[in-house]
């Protein structure tokens, strides 16, 4: 851990030059010289940045422009994205600590310094999540629902819920009370919790024993009392009749608690000989990793406070207010149950079903269609059902297919391609399947599949040692009418799964392009035999030629700009901090290379700098769908944009995805796939609804709107719809008749 990290955060360098009104004209190599900066007047803080894209989520939560049922969502999103943000980032910089490491971030800030930040940058953003639930739950009225507590009740509803206390909620609690014959209880990782001082009865106040109540999950959070549209927590409820729970105790206060615990691996699978057992076992340990985080809910008795931070070996800076007596997670059910009882046109976003491609229409094979031309798609726009999955489907059952070789990541419960993988196995063709068992929170899930797999006969392979494959790519080996064999691709941004297929936005390629083909079967050779293969000329493959690719395309930008030829590159991905990059562009910049990113989530670089990045501009688009393509473009000279060059693929701008994951991305050559990428690119950056600029020093601006703008992702449905009104329901409903006729 300690080299990757020294070298992610290697000293950052960058060219000063002057700015010059005019392109240079004269050809010059690009260099870059050591600069007066200091690392931290040149990058913004990765984890800063973070925060300030879940403020970006908060807002969405609060804009009254959204129906009031998805601002709960964002909301919910919002805390589930601090929980994740404590696992993976704020228990790395404690784990750092805790072996006695002082590496500097980007901005050169060390551990300590960071949770400092982090700290300050929180206490704010709690009190917004508070004040906003309040907000919304005030708003909730408008629709007649009420989310209440137990003692706003009148006395009949009041004995009714004591009845669904009893007879639901009570056989499911277990208190654990602490005593020198019961040890402290273990505390799972997320779970909520309400701790219990009690006395019993003719003993002296003083002498408190300690209980906890886990909260089950297994159950409905939310309760209805009948006849109303009154919603009460379930915590709520068993604090008002905790007393159930111990006759002959006197209860003398209640604390609502939740735990976070460490997700930051330190495995180090170089010299693991199971690399699946490693994996289980780090799933076992994982459980009982540290603390780094305790929320404290309302609290009657501050004792209860004092006990668990002692026991928990717990110090100040693991201490978090809980916004309310509740996880925030658990709006998510809330909005479930209101969606089945509110008005959708109201409440809700308008239904949409994603788009058949029109060119996928045809009855005949994806394949014939293939051969005619590339198809870019654009989900959840275009369906994905209807296209990747269909791809995989069909070649399980087509008897020209011979092979199917598929890297899976994060893929679902219930997966269709597991299904065709199995299926094509069983119809006698070789399937080969790399299944990442590193995807973190979906380990368990990818071990189950990897079985399932093996045990049906696919060849699988858990991934590479030392390194995650986060690549999202599938090769189909086919036989033609003059028994030839043909390849077939499909590269992607996003997971082979087609739940979040439906909420993320992603492209892909579907293609037969000979040059692309052979080298991503190349690609699979690397990942199921070692092969040392380092010459791609039309892949960019991380760790092999990507990082060194993107900094070649970068330079060329430059020696254009230089030359006087229109010079441009756009990108739009998730999140950006690696630092040669970043130093690539912002030389590129003072050469007057015009940059423009469009970053989702946290971004390290600071963009219209007068000294060093007058010429970047950066952006985030936040909306229903979570954004999530990686794309890129690069103008090379071209007068014409379209004859520029565009790349897809699944890597972001981060150290990680360039050196430290097996990352692939396509060069897309159809005119037809470039002039639509184009379209996306300047339809995103364009877009003054959905969007936020970014200042040099890491906040954002939401753009201003004019009356009749449309926001970007509703433009982007309409735009399908124009070209077809079959949906991805439709194809589906198809599907499932000829599934029936079989």
């Amino acid at each position: 851990m300690n080299k990757v990290v020294s070298k992610a955060k290697s000293k950052a360098k960058v060219s000063l030059k002057k700015s010059k009104s005019k392109p240079v004209r004269k050809k010059k190599k690009v260099t870059f010289k050591e600069h007066p900066l200091s690392s931290s007047e040149i990058f913004n803080n990765r984890e800063i940045g973070w925060l300030n894209f879940n403020l970006r989520v908060l807002a969405e939560a609060k804009d009254p422009q959204n129906p009031i049922l998805e601002r709960l969502k964002f909301l919910a999103i919002s805390s589930s994205n601090l929980d994740e943000f404590f696992m993976k980032r704020v228990g790395g910089l404690k784990r750092q600590i805790a072996y006695g490491l002082s590496p500097k971030s980007s901005d050169g800030q060390t551990p300590k310094k960071q949770l400092a930040m982090i700290a300050k940058a929180l206490e704010p953003m709690l009190k917004s999540q508070q004040e906003i639930y309040h907000k919304l739950r005030l708003e909730l009225h408008k629709e007649n629902v009420y989310v209440e507590s137990s003692d706003k009740l009148n006395e009949t509803q009041k004995v009714n819920l004591k009845k669904y206390f009893l007879n639901h909620i009570y056989p499911i609690l277990t208190p654990l009370s602490v005593d020198p014959g019961h040890p402290f209880p273990f505390i799972s990782n997320l779970s909520t919790s309400l701790g219990i001082s009690l006395v019993q009865e003719g003993k002296d106040a003083d002498e408190k024993i300690f209980a906890r109540l886990k909260i089950p999950k297994l159950i409905d959070q939310w309760v209805q009392i009948s006849g109303t549209q009154k919603y009460i927590h379930l915590i709520d409820i068993v604090k008002h009749y905790v007393n159930e729970l111990f006759p002959d105790m006197k209860v003398m206060g209640t604390v609502v608690f939740k735990v976070t615990r460490n997700a930051d691996s330190d495995r180090e699978d170089e010299d693991a000989e199971d690399l699946l057992a490693t994996i289980e076992e780090e799933l076992r340990q994982r459980r009982f990793a540290e603390i780094v985080r305790i929320e404290f809910g309302s609290c009657s008795d501050e004792w209860l406070k004092t006990f668990l931070i002692k026991e928990l070996d717990l110090k100040n800076e693991d201490i978090h207010p809980l916004p309310v007596d509740f996880d925030f997670n658990d709006l998510q059910m809330l909005v479930q149950t209101l969606s089945d009882e509110l008005p959708q046109e109201t409440t809700r976003y308008p239904s949409w079903s994603p788009i058949m491609p029109a060119n996928l229409q045809e009855q005949s094979s994806i394949f014939s269609v293939i051969d005619k031309q590339d198809i870019l798609l654009h989900h959840p726009f275009e369906s994905f059902s209807a296209s990747v999955e269909r791809f995989v489907s069909e070649a399980s059952e087509d008897p020209l297919v011979l092979a199917i070789k598929m890297t899976l990541y994060r893929t679902g419960d219930n997966s269709p391609f597991i299904k065709s993988l199995i299926r094509a196995a069983e119809n006698g063709k070789q399937v080969v399947c790399l299944i990442e068992l590193k995807a973190r929170f979906d380990e368990e899930r990818n071990i189950y599949w990897a079985q399932e797999l093996e045990n049906a006969g696919v060849h699988v392979v858990y991934g590479l040692v030392g390194l995650k494959t986060h690549a999202k790519t599938t090769l189909i080996v086919r036989k033609t009418v003059d028994d030839e064999l043909k390849t077939y691709a499909h590269i992607g941004t996003g997971n082979y799964n087609v739940v979040t297929s439906r909420f993320y936005t992603d492209v892909g390629l579907l293609t037969c392009h000979s040059e692309i083909t052979q080298e991503l079967m190349a690609f699979f050779n690397y990942l199921t035999g070692k092969s040392l293969k380092k010459d791609y000329q039309h892949l960019l493959i991380a760790p092999i030629n990507m990082f060194q690719k993107f900094k070649d395309l970068i330079r060329r930008e430059v020696n254009h700009a230089e030359s006087g030829r229109p010079a441009q590159i756009m990108g739009k991905f998730n999140n950006m901090e690696e630092n040669d990059i970043s130093l690539a562009l912002y030389a590129a910049s003072q050469c007057h290379v015009q940059i423009q990113l469009i970053v989702r989530g946290f971004c390290c670089v600071k963009p219209e700098e007068a000294k060093f990045s007058k010429n970047m501009k950066v952006q985030s688009t936040l909306g229903r769908f979570l954004e999530h393509s990686r794309i890129f473009y690069f103008r090379n000279g071209k007068e014409d944009p379209i004859d520029g060059d565009f790349y897809l693929g699944s890597a972001d701008w981060m150290y990680r995805n360039l050196h430290a994951r097996v990352e692939a991305i396509c060069p897309v050559y159809d005119r037809q796939a470039k002039e639509k990428l184009w379209d996306i690119l300047q339809t995103y950056w364009n877009d003054k609804v959905q969007t936020w600029s970014m200042n040099s020093d890491g906040s954002y601006v939401k753009k201003r709107k004019q009356l009749n703008d449309v926001g970007v992702q509703k433009l982007m449905m309409e735009k399908a719809l124009v070209k077809t009104n079959l949906t991805e329901d439709d194809y589906l409903s198809s599907q499932e008749t000829e599934d029936q006729d079989r």
